[in-house]
């Protein structure tokens, strides 16, 4: 059975375990060379962790030291404390970032189901993200089952990662995972973590997704200063 809040924060946490939070800066010289040697797509893995793979083409931001308490419960503070100042008419990023949410939030859920269910739908919006600025080429797919196979993340792990991997890239179905605002939002937020914003494709993929989920443009703004601060 899947737990996708412990694959998210196992591929999050087994990532910066690996690099000591400094993305490809806090690799070994040998592992830094093999890192640039790699396939775009491929290379996350010499990282640690599959997550890698869609998260280290454009020196992602979850990489960053600011990550390191779980990847579901940082996406959902970052997106708690835009969302709390987009409420209150504050502008973001103008106050030390509250991680991770209250507990029992829609931003950090306790029960099972309900984080399970966040956690899928986050890993899905992060796999898309990473595919906005083209489809995956057969090397790199290659290199992405090689690691599947040996990284023994169980068969619905592997089940959900392909079938991501494999589906047309569509920012409708994955705006509709959201059945609320506050999902909403960290969809978004995991999204952005994701995307290069200075490729044109992932820019303009990602104003798709926050006017396909009618996201504010003041919460938009809010999130994107919040993950700016990573």
């Amino acid at each position: 059975m899947l737990n996708a809040k412990s694959l998210l924060d196992n591929l999050v946490g087994g990532l910066n375990q690996m690099t000591g939070g400094q993305g490809a800066n806090g690799l070994t010289d040998k592992a830094k060379a093999a890192w640039n040697n790699q396939s775009t797509l491929g290379k996350g893995a010499i990282a640690g962790g599959l997550l890698g793979v869609l998260l280290t083409r454009g020196g992602r931001r979850m990489l960053g030291t600011g990550l390191k308490i779980g990847g579901m419960a940082a996406i959902g503070g970052l997106a708690y404390k835009a969302y709390e100042d987009w409420k209150a008419g504050r502008s973001g990023g103008t106050e030390a970032t509250a991680l991770p949410a209250p507990e029992g939030s829609a931003f950090n859920p306790v029960e099972g189901a309900e984080a399970d269910d966040l956690a899928t739908h986050m890993l899905q919006a992060m796999i898309a993200a990473a595919k906005a600025d083209g489809e995956v080429s057969e090397a790199e797919r290659a290199a992405i089952d090689q690691q599947l196979d040996v990284l023994g993340l169980g068969a619905d792990a592997n089940d959900l990662i392909r079938a991501e991997l494999d589906a047309p890239l569509d920012v409708g179905r994955i705006a509709a995972l959201a059945g609320s605002e506050a999902e909403a939002a960290q969809l978004y937020t995991a999204s952005l973590l994701v995307v290069d914003e200075a490729n044109p494709a992932e820019k303009g993929y990602l104003a798709m997704l926050a006017a396909r989920m009618n996201l504010d443009q003041a919460l938009v703004d809010n999130l994107h200063a919040e993950a700016a601060r990573l």
